[in-house]
């Protein structure tokens, strides 16, 4: 019998540092924060903290941890629907490596609902997902380097000096805790961007039998 798939195993796969590699030109070529290698580790990170942190197992964990490296995958090929292509594009990597339909259908759920334009935390992958996915604010995604052309999300990022996910395992409390300069840009102003990711994260959270809190600037908004 095979071995489980890992994801040392998905990342050295060539095919997916080749796609990862197009999806962060691909939206870098339009503007987009930085969605390439490095999100996609610190999100497979996140991922596996989370799940561990929060006393799932370590397959758990893992599954997770693939799911949250493949979930921008699909924006190599196109950015509206990528969630949906990332699924193809997942569906035919992993398939090919062996992996079982069981744990399959958990890490192409992780990867589909991402998005919170189409997202539901469907389970324990796609919830460490989303969780993982909108903990990553940080000025280095911002890869524009005018930056009086910063549209809101290179704002918004860029003012991000600091950002860190705490997991409380013994409270079951999941935080996005970030400091932003308010001369670049305004508290608020997070909040009305990112209200849609944030209540996806509660749910997310909720799937998880925990809660999601933000901490911005010491001031803890949820």
């Amino acid at each position: 019998m095979r071995a489980p798939v890992t994801l040392q195993e998905v990342r050295r796969h060539p095919d997916v540092q080749t796609y990862l590699a197009m999806a962060g030109r691909n939206m870098q070529l339009i503007g987009y924060t930085e969605h390439g290698l490095r999100h996609a580790a610190r999100t497979a990170k996140y991922a596996r903290r989370i799940l561990l942190e929060l006393g799932f197992s370590e397959r758990e964990a893992e599954l997770a941890a693939i799911a949250g490296y493949l979930h921008d995958i699909g924006n190599s090929v196109n950015r509206d629907f990528h969630p949906q292509v990332a699924v193809t594009i997942a569906f035919t990597l992993l398939r090919s490596m062996g992996m079982p339909a069981s744990e399959l259908g958990e890490v192409l759920c992780g990867i589909a609902n991402h998005d919170e334009s189409v997202g539901d935390p469907f389970g324990l992958t796609a919830a460490a997902v989303i969780l993982a996915d909108k903990s990553d604010v940080n000025r280095d995604r911002v890869t524009n380097t005018e930056p009086a052309t910063f549209d809101e999300h290179d704002r918004i990022n860029y003012a991000a000096i600091w950002s860190k996910l705490r997991v409380d395992k013994e409270n079951r409390v999941v935080t996005l805790e970030l400091r932003i300069d308010s001369k670049l840009g305004s508290v608020m102003e997070y909040f009305e961007l990112f209200l849609q990711r944030m209540v996806l994260c509660r749910r997310a959270a909720t799937t998880l039998n925990a809660t999601f809190s933000l901490v911005i600037n010491r001031a803890k908004l949820i």
